[in-house]
């Protein structure tokens, strides 16, 4: 595995020259906002080329969240750029390029704009710095009586410069140290609804992903691997795999764990025809054989025994207090979830002598990039990265091992100066493992005189996403993977006796962050169970979860709010057969507050609408935020899904495609969904993941009032 310097260390080449940036080689501790970045210089993120184009590098993936058109947005408005003439690229990978809390490039964790809110204002600002520095020479006139707008400087006897027209005397301007950002009131894009660069493209389909690549002698590949994870191939026959006219290349190659069979041929289809009629005998005598059945007895009977506390606060022996007659007992149990994103994992290497090239869209290039350089021999800055467009991601295209690009490597490494592309079917995939990790959940609830929660001790069980990865040392803490307890330790509830407390067993099944990570399971434990309490108390859902939030819970309170208010026509005047679910929840710094109204038809819950309130700080592109709500709200209703789950017998997968691990349907999803901003001032916060948990648990609770049933485990196979 590599060591943290290593992969955090990348090319420092970009734009054309070398450029240098600056790096913490310390741990990574929780917080919300970002240390002070270091100075970047601004001509690595922006090219302004004679025609008045103005390129903006993109410094995280694009897979569907939005962040080609925001990012963009931030460095032009205080840029002053005339947006119509603005274009992004996504940029390759170079430690220039880092995220400035993480010191590594990454798209995840919902912190694209949180992290890079002042970064990319502060290119702006030194860019337009710089560029009235360049004509206020050459006017011989002082820079502070120079204005701009839509890409043009102005000076103070009627003189007008295009910001093209300056480029060539602006580097010789020194890059300002400090520059003065505007205020709210002077944003001209941060703010307003503006529609999306890649919107168009994606459309017309003349958008490329990295499925889409393509380069002179490409050569694609498949892999066949074991049945079971980590088995090992014995042998193999592929004489019925030649039946094909056209040539096929099949080898055995290491995977990350075990080994499987290489296929490679000019085609796709060539070469996955190849591998299905390929004869292989698997060894997997000496790994376990995980069955779901199995693994959820076991889940369960360690929920009812205490694992390493994560959190213990008032007095502990508040639960003996309490009558049995007013205590509440719940187990929950979820299943491994698999992302299955719309566009096939792929990943293309060339290899040349002591370079290679690679082109993946990937969440992790720093550490792609590292993993294909040590499988070479070679250092990442030999490593040109080029991170392509996604078809959705959802947490997949950053896995910590890099088995995609290490797979490619594998392969690539027998065709010199060749590039190949590795493509993971559908069934590669779903099959493949690195799913969101099972889980159980079981709760004891100590009920005051008052109908509030007097006690409440929880204990989780689930693997956890980082134990033995390169992000173990700064990712647990105490031994505890806090993504395991999300949700469930933090809630914004003012509940005085608490202990959460969590097991991780080691299973063979590979895992991996799943869009919301712990909320989506978290979440859904603590919104039922308020909601059943509420129930119990004959009190309001809103309202009680008004009174029972902390004084602290500040963001909680206005989504609450909001959405009361936003949702209060429909709310009351359901129709027959229909009922109103409320949830609330607030991970990566922002709330989300959601109520639903669902009907129960053909055995399966309606969501006729959705009303969504989300407390994120600064709003940098409402319409995109707007979108965020409504894609994560469909993503979450996976959960509910009959047919959305991952089993496993004798350690095989037991699903295959979307015919048995079923996504969301149009009519599975809410018919509509409105979505309002609480207005705010503060530095934003993430927006992709925060939407997703909340659905599930609105659902279950509207359900609940409809059957008179608590739903305690997912998916929902039965009303």
């Amino acid at each position: 595995m590599i060591d943290r310097r290593t992969f955090i260390l990348a090319s420092t080449v970009a734009a054309g020259g070398a450029l240098l940036s600056l790096y913490v080689d310390a741990p990574v501790q929780a917080q919300q906002q970002p240390p002070a970045a270091p100075p970047l210089p601004p001509d690595a993120f922006v090219r302004i080329q004679p025609d008045g184009t103005i390129v903006i590098q993109v410094n995280r993936l694009e897979f569907g969240q939005g962040v080609h058109t925001s990012l963009p947005m931030l460095l032009a408005d205080e840029m002053d750029a005339d947006w119509s003439h603005v274009k992004a690229e996504l940029a390759p990978a170079a430690a220039v390029y880092n995220d400035p809390f993480y010191q590594m490039m990454e798209t995840g964790a919902s912190v694209s704009i949180a992290h890079e809110f002042q970064p990319y204002r502060e290119l702006g600002a030194k860019t337009r710095a710089m560029l009235i520095a360049t004509a206020a020479t050459r006017w011989n006139v002082s820079p502070d009586t120079c204005r701009t707008s839509n890409s043009v400087v102005r000076g103070p006897n009627n003189q007008s410069a295009r910001y093209a027209d300056l480029v060539a005397d602006l580097a010789r301007q020194p890059v300002p140290q400090n520059v003065r950002l505007k205020a709210p009131s002077e944003f001209t894009l941060i703010g307003k609804r503006t529609r999306r660069m890649d919107s168009r493209p994606k459309c017309d389909g003349s958008q490329a992903f990295g499925l889409d690549f393509y380069a002179a002698g490409l050569k694609v590949a498949v892999v066949a691997h074991p049945p079971v994870f980590g088995g090992r191939v014995k042998a193999f026959d592929e004489g019925a795999a030649r039946t094909t006219t056209e040539r096929v290349d099949i080898f055995e190659i290491p995977l990350v764990n075990g080994t499987g069979v290489a296929v490679v041929a000019d085609r796709f289809w060539t070469a996955k025809q190849a591998r299905d009629r390929l004869k292989i005998d698997w060894d997997v005598s000496n790994v376990e054989h995980p069955d779901t059945v199995d693994l959820r007895a076991k889940y369960n009977s360690l929920a009812r025994t205490e694992g390493l506390i994560a959190l213990n606060r008032g007095d502990l022996a508040a639960m003996d207090r309490v009558p049995v007659s007013n205590r509440l007992v719940a187990e929950f149990d979820f299943p491994y979830l698999a992302h299955a994103p719309m566009e096939p994992l792929n990943a293309t290497v060339r290899v040349d002598g002591d370079r290679a090239e690679a082109w993946v869209p990937s969440q992790l290039p720093t550490i792609d990039q590292a993993a294909i350089a040590e499988a070479l021999g070679i250092k990442p800055e030999q490593v040109a990265f080029h991170t392509l467009f996604a078809g959705g991601g959802f947490g997949r295209r950053g896995p910590l091992d890099a088995h995609i690009v290490r797979e490619t490597v594998a392969i690539a490494k027998r065709y010199p100066g060749t590039p190949v592309k590795l493509v993971w079917t559908r069934e590669d995939d779903v099959r493949g493992g690195h799913y969101r990790p099972m889980c159980a959940h079981r709760v004891q609830i100590g009920i005051g005189p008052d109908g509030m929660p007097l006690a409440w001790n929880h204990v989780v069980v689930a693997q956890s996403l980082f134990e033995g990865t390169i992000a173990a040392a700064f990712e647990l803490h105490d031994g505890i993977d806090e993504t395991v307890i999300e949700g469930t330790a933090d809630t914004g509830y003012a509940i005085p006796n608490i202990r959460v407390s969590a097991h991780q067993p080691k299973v063979n099944v590979p895992v991996l962050d799943f869009r919301s990570v712990g909320n989506t399971h978290g979440a859904f434990v603590m919104e039922t169970l308020i909601d059943e309490l509420a129930a119990r108390a004959h009190a309001d859902p809103i309202a009680f979860r008004r009174t029972l939030l902390s004084p602290e819970a500040k963001k909680r309170r206005r989504v609450l709010d909001l959405m009361d208010e936003k949702s209060a026509t429909w709310r009351n005047a359901l129709p027959t057969g229909h009922a109103l679910g409320i949830a609330v929840h607030e991970c990566f710094g922002t709330a989300v507050g959601l109520a639903v109204e669902v009907s129960v038809a053909e055995g399966r819950p309606r969501i006729h609408r959705a009303t969504a309130a989300i407390d994120l700080g600064t709003a940098v592109n409402p319409l995109t935020i707007e979108a965020q709500v409504q894609g994560g709200l469909a993503f979450g209703v996976l959960q509910l899904m009959g047919k959305g789950a991952i089993t496993l017998k004798d350690g095989q997968v037991e699903q295959r495609n979307f015919h048995d691990f079923t996504p969301p349907y149009m009519r599975d999803t809410p018919v509509a969904v409105d979505v309002h901003i609480v207005p705010s001032t503060e530095p934003p916060t993430g927006c992709g993941e925060p939407p997703v948990p909340v659905i599930a648990p609105a659902v279950a609770n509207a359900l609940s009032r409809l059957t008179g049933k608590r739903y305690r485990s997912l998916p929902l196979v039965s009303l």
